[in-house]
């Protein structure tokens, strides 16, 4: 075995179950049911701690074995788990992940600053076992009694649960307490009796005292059934040789459920442990035993011979079985792949789709008709390997959303405020690498609204408002893109203050007429703050000038709307993807744009009158912009006229003057290159079939630029079209 790689399995698993035991702690506090969520936690720091001996990572091992005893007594229900313990747990979650850490650059070993930060943490969970639990071995009394006695009176009618438990001989040497698992039967029910079994025990010369030889019979009365009881052994099951033989009450019960059971198609196997009659570990345990025969013989019989299900059971299981027609299981696969495979695949096919349309203009030129059916459904093939390479780099967005939940949690503490965090949209899918770019922006965006946004519990309540803020996360598709929401119901962004301190900074002039939007807009300005204090999370003028610039380097945009006293919504809006989109290409003189097709609503004629840069859309004022005019081309507008393409983004409408409608183009998009950057309009390049280099239009900032044009003259421009 390849240690090496075993520990870097470790070490991804366990990021991955504090990842999931993190998520847990969080949701305690809004679930009513909370059993289910505490084994979820408890099994996780269990299993790190089980895996971290198996690597001699003793320093991770000591210090899990407290947590685990800690939720151990959370999981029996005799320690009550509130806001401070889920506290506690979060920061000893966050110690477990920096020892993670140091295994991997490593440290096999506690340095000195991590058992200085481990100090505090052992304090408060040694505070919150108090005393150490009572001494278990009056839940293991010896008693002289046979074992084929025991199992004797079983069969003939005892009502209660017959447990053979055999422990393996490395059970100890992983961490686990033998007499930990029996204590959690008595949460479950009552021992009625118990056999300690001599028989694996060597002379005490011979004995080692890291090696298990305990094995137990019990006789347990309860109401769980087998699957709950096995449960209580899930950490050993595979170490250890466990038998559970039901009240032999319980037969005709069973036999009752497989007869009502639906008339599906099931092996004789899955029909018991569906009904409850045998378990998981018990089927495979016999399907082993049976593949080692040879011929195979009945799984019915293995099952008594093993004492798991009673003759009766196994007929009618039988019986059942009979009545319906056995079909093959579907079997649903996954595989995981390598970030950089993904990209290269994307890459490939970029070219791909370059070289295709290539030959569709070779195909298109010679007018051979063979050729151009041949090159057509080329086109189409490669359009569906376009489509499939990218949903494969596609993501749900919940994930990224559910960090904030311990944001959220940890910030509110410090501020001492109570907040709540509502997520919507978490099924929303966007390009991997956007999803890897937008946690920052996103953090900043979530801070600042829980710093300045929500208010305290008390100006809350003198508003009228519920004491509890709430900050939503929402997203959604959009006109080809993904638009992500941060809502708060705080205070709301004082318009008036935004203003002045802008004039004061010099960002507008005095007298200035600004639209709410536009004055909103300026707090993303580098530098601009009105907070009247410096907190930790914010306050200095740093933050959201470096959101604007992150998400416009994506070729997105971030916009503001508020309500004093209601709230705040900043929206972010993303492309799908970064790679590969949808085009039209038009053409101005003889130079060929590329426009992004989800933003396009309709082409339409050009008419408006010399001079004018709007034209009439069925009753509605369309500004727009000539393509000639804005990158100076010299060549004069064709004779038979031009053509209005109509843009549509973020809920505004523009439009583009272009001399010819050339059509839609699977458009690869390339990077213009550093020196390119503050080009404005122009958000990339793609490569024709020909060979040429087309430009990609930048559709939100051309329709900005529209905008303010129209706005500079509203008065003339309403006149005129109603003069028209």
């Amino acid at each position: 075995m390849n240690l090496d790689q075993a520990l870097l399995i470790f070490i991804a698993e366990s990021r991955e179950l504090l990842e999931d035991m993190e998520s847990s702690l969080l949701a305690l506090e809004q679930t009513e049911e909370k059993t289910e969520l505490i084994n979820s936690i408890f099994r996780a720091a269990h299993t790190i701690k089980g895996s971290s001996g198996l690597f001699s990572l003793d320093h991770v091992v000591a210090f899990t074995h407290v947590v685990e005893n800690v939720l151990d007594r959370v999981r029996a229900g005799t320690l009550p788990i509130g806001d401070e313990l889920v506290a506690t747990l979060l920061l000893c979650c966050d110690h477990i992940k920096s020892l993670i850490d140091g295994v991997q650059s490593g440290q096999t070993e506690a340095d000195a600053a991590q058992t200085e930060a481990a100090a505090p943490l052992l304090v408060a969970l040694h505070h919150v076992l108090g005393d150490t639990p009572k001494d278990s071995s009056a839940l293991v009394p010896e008693r002289d009694v046979d074992v084929t006695e025991r199992i004797a009176r079983k069969g003939a009618g005892s009502d209660h649960w017959h447990i053979s438990l055999q422990f393996g001989p490395e059970v100890l040497r992983n961490g686990m307490d033998p007499l930990s698992f029996i204590r959690y039967l008595t949460t479950m029910g009552r021992i009625v009796d118990i056999l300690t079994l001599p028989d694996k025990l060597p002379a005490a010369a011979e004995m080692d005292p890291e090696v298990c030889y305990l094995s137990y019979e019990l006789e347990f009365d309860t109401q769980a059934d087998k699957e709950a009881i096995e449960r209580a052994f899930e950490f050993v099951q595979g170490e250890c040789r466990l038998r559970i033989i039901p009240p032999n009450s319980r037969v005709d019960e069973y036999i009752r459920l497989i007869k009502e059971a639906p008339e599906v198609s099931e092996r004789i196997g899955e029909l018991m442990v569906r009904c409850g009659a045998i378990t998981r570990q018990e089927l495979d345990t016999a399907l082993n035993s049976q593949a080692d025969t040879i011929p195979q013989r009945p799984l019915g019989a293995i099952l008594m011979e093993q004492q798991s299900v009673s003759p009766e059971v196994v007929e009618a299981a039988l019986h059942k079985q009979n009545q319906v027609k056995e079909v093959q299981a579907k079997e649903s696969r996954s595989v995981r792949v390598d970030a950089d495979k993904l990209d290269q695949l994307i890459n490939l096919v970029g070219e791909l789709i370059i070289a295709g349309a290539s030959v569709n203009m070779i195909a298109h030129r010679a007018k051979v008709s063979e050729l151009e059916e041949a090159t057509s459904k080329l086109s189409i093939l490669v359009e569906e390997v376009r489509d499939s390479a990218l949903q494969l780099r596609m993501v749900k967005i919940g994930a990224t959303f559910n960090r904030f939940q311990r944001v959220v949690h940890d910030v509110s503490r410090d501020l001492g405020k109570d907040i709540a965090l509502v997520i919507e949209g978490e099924e929303t899918e966007l390009d991997k690498t956007v999803v890897e770019k937008i946690g920052d922006p996103l953090m900043h965006l979530v801070r600042n609204s829980m710093d300045h946004g929500i208010e305290s519990a008390e100006l809350r309540t003198a508003r009228g408002k519920p004491t509890q803020g709430t900050l939503v996360l929402n997203a959604f598709h959009d006109s080809g893109s993904i638009v992500i929401t941060v809502q708060d119901d705080g205070g709301g962004l004082k318009r008036e203050r935004i203003l002045a301190k802008a004039v004061e900074r010099g960002l507008v002039e005095s007298g200035q007429h600004l639209s709410d939007s536009e004055v909103y807009a300026l707090i993303f300005e580098p530098g601009f703050s009105t907070a009247e204090q410096i907190t930790n999370l914010s306050g200095r003028g740093v933050g959201l000038d470096v959101v604007k610039r992150n998400i416009t380097a994506l070729r997105g945009t971030v916009s503001m709307s508020s309500q004093e006293g209601v709230g705040t919504t900043v929206t972010v809006r993303l492309p799908l993807t970064l790679a590969i989109i949808d085009g039209f290409l038009v053409e101005v003189g003889k130079r060929v744009f590329a426009i992004p097709l989800d933003m396009i609503e309709e082409c339409v004629a050009y008419t408006a009158e010399p001079g004018h840069d709007y034209t009439n859309l069925r009753g509605q004022v369309l500004p727009f912009i000539r393509l000639r005019e804005l990158f100076s081309v010299k060549a004069p507008a064709p004779a038979k006229g031009e053509n209005i393409v109509v843009l549509k983004y973020a809920g505004q409408k523009a439009g583009l003057v272009v001399d010819t409608l050339l059509g839609e183009f699977q458009t690869v998009i390339k990077p213009l290159g550093s020196m390119f950057n503050h080009v404005s309009c122009i958000s990339g390049s793609t490569i024709l079939g020909s060979g040429d280099v087309a430009l990609i239009l930048d559709v939100p900032s051309l329709i900005r630029r529209s905008v303010e044009s129209e706005k500079r003259a509203p008065g003339i421009v309403s006149r005129q079209l109603l003069e028209q």
